[in-house]
């Protein structure tokens, strides 16, 4: 890759014409990243999905040099030592090892009996907020309900949520000198949990973890078992609530889709699938990197280099999406790619999935005349750079809709 001049992610990162355009003109591009490395931009669905399959492209930084991921501004080593040992940062046989451990404990049926306490949960969360005329929906509805599902989940006891949620908050949305402290902190509660249910299992996640083994007896050590309580709670609480605030607010902005959607709610599967698409809280992945020579889009990409790609393009692409920017919440064969494609596949999509639905279902049933309380240009969104997440600084809507800022519906 030749180190000529390159437009920079932070020129057009969430830029949806951009997006366009290259897809059009540059489908695989060079490009400044954040910390001025020259890397690979893959902005079509066909391009990213083969990515995604390709196994000549890796997870592990260790197969390049441009980009310094033991340097990640404002993380200290507490947290880097675990952010390495990441399971979405393996490979095979690394991999595979520890999403087979992972897997045999956390299933689609531990996360099916989790709905009725979910339903719980949502339920005293809104009976909270019933008398209110006016609210912030993210603050005292999506981000408590995800936290408290997690923590559940993984067996957090009730005195470490609430340092845990403001240690997360700073972390991921801090000013630069909260990251630091925020991520330490991160990694100290994930250790003291490790620590605890091993001395005192219970029928949680994290347990479960601690006692898993495949069939040649291989079980996670604490590293492998402290980073994925790091990520099932990050993944798990940010993902899920910012599911919930963008769909809510893609609903209230959309009002012909949210009447039809109230008017049949068996709509809502797909409809949680259309918030994914075009309002998934994630606008690019992880980065990729070259173990070989790759051939990506017809651009010979040598071994050794760097590859970033955009969920959020790949989720406009008007190959894949018929009218892809419109949002449509009966819209069919929506194999998005908001939860990732290939090994790498979101562990907590079918967990997310269900916090949506329950989420969702109660709100509209519950709030049939819920509104924004502003009108729609003064909800300010909070786009995280170079994390690259969509969220809302805040959601202001009113229950009774007498309050609410109303526009006709097309």
């Amino acid at each position: 890759m030749t180190e000529t001049a390159e437009p920079k992610m932070l020129e057009l990162l969430f830029d949806r014409d951009e997006y366009r355009r290259l897809r059009a003109e540059r489908p695989v591009a060079k490009v400044r990243h954040f910390n001025g490395a020259a890397v690979w931009l893959v902005t079509r669905y066909d391009d990213i999905k083969a990515v995604l399959s390709d196994p000549r492209v890796s997870n592990n930084p260790r197969h390049q040099t441009r980009v310094d991921t033991t340097a990640a501004p404002g993380l200290p080593p507490e947290y880097l030592r675990y952010l390495g040992r990441s399971v979405s940062m393996m490979d095979p046989p690394d991999h595979n090892r520890v999403r087979r451990l992972v897997s045999k404990v956390f299933t689609a049926r531990r996360v099916q009996q989790l709905r009725p306490r979910v339903q719980q949960l949502t339920d005293e969360l809104l009976d909270g907020l019933a008398d209110r005329d006016e609210l912030d929906l993210l603050a005292d509805f999506a981000y408590p309900l995800p936290f408290a599902v997690i923590s559940e989940l993984l067996g957090v006891p009730e005195e470490f949520r609430e340092d845990w949620r403001e240690a997360l908050e700073g972390m991921m949305w801090g000013a630069w000198e909260q990251v630091a402290p925020g991520a330490r902190a991160m990694a100290d509660y994930a250790e003291r949990v490790v620590r605890l249910r091993r001395a005192e299992p219970g029928d949680d996640l994290i347990s479960a973890l601690v006692r898993s083994r495949d069939a040649d007896g291989d079980q996670l050590d604490d590293d492998e078992l402290v980073s994925l309580v790091i990520t099932i709670l990050n993944a798990g609480h940010e993902t899920s609530a910012q599911l919930i605030a963008n769909g809510t607010f893609a609903l209230l902005s959309h009002p012909d889709q949210l009447a039809r959607l109230r008017a049949d709610l068996s709509l809502l599967p797909s409809a949680i699938e259309e918030m994914l698409r075009l309002f998934g809280p994630a606008e690019l992945a992880g980065l990729r990197f070259t173990k070989e020579p790759v051939e990506i889009g017809g651009v010979s990409v040598p071994a050794g280099e760097v590859v970033q790609i955009l969920w959020a393009s790949a989720n406009r692409d008007d190959t894949q999406f018929p009218d892809a920017e419109r949002f449509d919440v009966a819209r069919g064969n929506n194999a998005h790619l908001s939860f990732g494609h290939g090994i790498h596949y979101c562990l907590g999509a079918a967990l997310a999935r269900v916090e949506a639905e329950v989420a969702f279902g109660t709100l509209l049933r519950r709030f049939p005349h819920l509104s924004l309380s502003v009108p729609e240009e003064e909800v300010v969104w909070k786009r995280g750079f170079p994390r690259g997440i969509n969220r809302l600084e805040r959601l202001p809507v009113t229950l009774s809709g007498d309050l609410g800022w109303s526009r006709d519906v097309a």
